[in-house]
């Protein structure tokens, strides 16, 4: 009976202990969280004064030489040298040879069918004399000046109808347009350049057998390009052609005034865009080469344009009333990658300039002083 009262009085002391202890350790316990300090964010505003706002509409593409001509061969022969070697990068002046065809064959035939021509009228000759005494000498003017080695010269002209009927029943017309379409074909033995410029493609080289209608290569004037830009259909009947454009190159180190030249009147079905024209000349330009242009589509009258980050999903942007943040309704009449131009915003309402993270209608901000900034740091 002893032991078990003993182990009761022992049991109740451990558990009285155990709880004294356990108070005292949570008792001790000095470390407490922190209140948590009020953060005010320093935000960047700006006073709207609506002003007109030039809507730039930005638009890229390659140059293509305004004048170009792709060569094509109309004959058959071999490509003969020149005074220049046909090369890429090879500059020709205007009228001088680019490609010529060996005709020596060809102009044999030429020369036997002026030839004939020349004895045909030779044959008429004492007819027109004892027939047609009065139109006799005009002809005889003309065997004289015939010469085998130039062009065939032009008939003389023929006034009446029994002259007509004289020549024409001879031969003489049927024969002398022969010897022309001869001579046509003739001319295109030699290609020559029809205006100052440049080759920049060449598909033959001297020796090579040319066939008919083969592509020879290509010929453009340096010096003056068009550059081929998409707009949108929208802005399209602001795009006038003699409007000008501000050009740049793609690291922006140069620039070039260009004018609009053409304005394709269809809208591409699938892009709903339209096709402008862009001219530009200057020395540093060359085919291909890449450029942007500014094209000054409109102007838009009591707008202000804002960074695109300051835009909110509800077409609503921040301002700050009394160092608190609040919303207002803005109408966007216009997206650029980096901008937005914004209507209906009040005259002299503080609006943020720069995004702020975490921002909400009603929350306190503090207004950046650039002005007592600089002071505190002299």
């Amino acid at each position: 009976m002893r032991k078990l009262i003993f182990s009761v009085i022992a049991g109740g002391l451990i558990i009285f202990l155990s709880i004294f202890f356990a108070r005292m350790i949570a008792g001790s316990k000095k470390d407490k969280r922190p209140q948590p300090q009020r953060v005010v964010k320093t935000v960047f505003v700006d006073t709207v004064k609506n002003a007109t706002v030039p809507i730039v509409v930005p638009a890229n593409g390659n140059l293509r030489a305004k004048r170009r001509v792709e060569l094509f061969s109309e004959v058959q022969g071999v490509f003969r040298s020149g005074s220049k070697l046909f090369r890429t990068g090879q500059e020709y002046g205007a009228g001088q040879t680019l490609i010529r065809i060996d005709a020596n064959e060809y102009y044999a035939s030429v020369q036997s069918a002026k030839s004939n021509l020349y004895n045909l009228l030779t044959s008429i000759m004492p007819d027109l004399r004892l027939d047609y005494p009065t139109i006799y000498p005009k002809w005889q003017a003309y065997l004289n000046g015939f010469d085998l080695d130039k062009t065939t010269p032009k008939l003389p002209e023929m006034t009446g109808e029994k002259e007509k009927f004289f020549i024409s029943g001879r031969g003489v017309i049927s024969n002398y347009y022969n010897v022309k379409n001869l001579e046509q074909r003739l001319s295109k033995y030699a290609i020559s350049a029809p205006f100052k410029g440049v080759l920049t493609d060449a598909l033959v080289t001297e020796g090579t057998l040319i066939r008919v209608g083969q592509k020879l290569g290509e010929f453009i004037n340096t010096g003056v390009y068009e550059l081929e830009v998409s707009v949108s259909k929208t802005y399209g009947d602001y795009l006038t052609v003699g409007k000008e454009v501000k050009l740049f190159n793609l690291e922006k180190t140069e620039k070039f005034n260009g004018e609009v030249t053409r304005v394709n009147g269809r809208v591409d079905q699938n892009s709903q865009t339209i096709t402008v024209y862009i001219e530009v000349s200057g020395d540093k330009l060359k085919e291909g080469q890449y450029l942007e242009a500014n094209l000054e589509a409109k102007e838009e009258p009591n707008a202000i344009e804002v960074d695109r980050s300051l835009l909110l999903e509800n077409n609503q942007i921040f301002v700050v009333r009394d160092s608190i943040l609040d919303v207002i309704d803005v109408n966007p009449v216009y997206f650029t990658d980096k901008k937005v131009v914004l209507k209906d915003v009040p005259n002299d309402e503080v609006i943020v300039s720069k995004a702020v993270s975490g921002a909400y209608a009603g929350m306190v901000v503090k207004v950046y002083d650039a002005a007592n900034t600089k002071r505190a740091k002299s």
